[in-house]
C-alpha cells in the first residue's frame, strides 16, 4: 500500500516542529550565533515497524531545552506531555567553563563593573556568571518540548485523516 499521504503528514509534522522550536530559541533570546538554531532538523523514516519521525539537534540542546540543576537550586522543566520534572542535568562540583562564557560575554557586548564602578575585564566577568551558573544552574527553556507537546495534541485526529486518504486512494485503485 502507498503512504503519501501518511509521509506528506509526517513531514509538515517535523517541519512544524523544527519551526516552533527554531522561533521558541529566537523569543527566548537563547540563539547568539545561530548554531543551535541551524543544527535542529528532522527526518521520517520507514522500516519494517512503519514510519518514525526523528529530531535533531547539537547535543547542548537538551540542556537549553530541560535546564541543568545547579548545586543551591534545582531546576524543573515541562516535557511534552504538560508534566513538570526536575532536570536531569546538575552541576556537581565543576562549573561551566570560562572560556565560552567569555566569548559569549564578548558576542553580547555585556560589560561587568566592580564595587566602586570600575570595568572588569570579559574573563572576570566570565567566572562571576560560571560560578553563579554553578549555583544556581540554567533555566528551562522547554523550546522544544512545548512545541510537541502542541503538536501532539492535534496529531491523532490528522494522522487518521492522512490514513484515511492512504486507504481511499487505494480502494479507489
Amino acid at each position: 500500500m502507498k503512504t503519501e499521504a501518511l509521509e506528506r503528514y509526517l513531514n509538515s509534522f517535523g517541519k512544524y516542529i523544527v519551526k516552533q522550536s527554531r522561533t521558541n530559541l529566537t523569543k527566548g533570546k537563547k540563539n547568539v550565533n545561530k548554531s543551535l538554531y541551524n543544527s535542529i532538523d528532522f527526518k521520517v523514516i520507514t522500516d519494517a515497524n512503519g514510519f518514525s519521525v526523528k529530531f535533531y539537534m547539537n547535543s547542548y540542546g537538551t540542556f537549553v531545552d530541560k535546564g541543568v540543576s545547579g548545586n543551591e537550586e534545582k531546576q524543573s522543566y515541562k516535557d511534552y506531555t504538560g508534566k513538570t520534572s526536575s532536570s536531569p542535568y546538575s552541576y556537581k562540583s565543576k562549573q561551566p567553563p570560562t572560556g565560552i562564557l567569555e566569548k559569549w560575554v564578548k558576542t553580547r557586548g555585556i560589560k561587568g563593573r566592580d564595587k566602586k564602578g570600575r570595568f572588569i575585564s570579559h574573563k572576570s566577568l566570565a567566572f562571576l556568571i560560571a560560578r553563579s551558573i554553578k549555583a544556581k544552574g540554567i533555566k528551562s527553556t522547554s523550546f522544544f518540548q512545548r512545541p510537541m507537546q502542541l503538536g501532539l495534541k492535534g496529531f491523532g485526529k490528522d494522522l487518521l485523516g492522512a490514513i484515511k486518504k492512504d486507504v481511499m486512494k487505494e480502494l479507489k485503485q
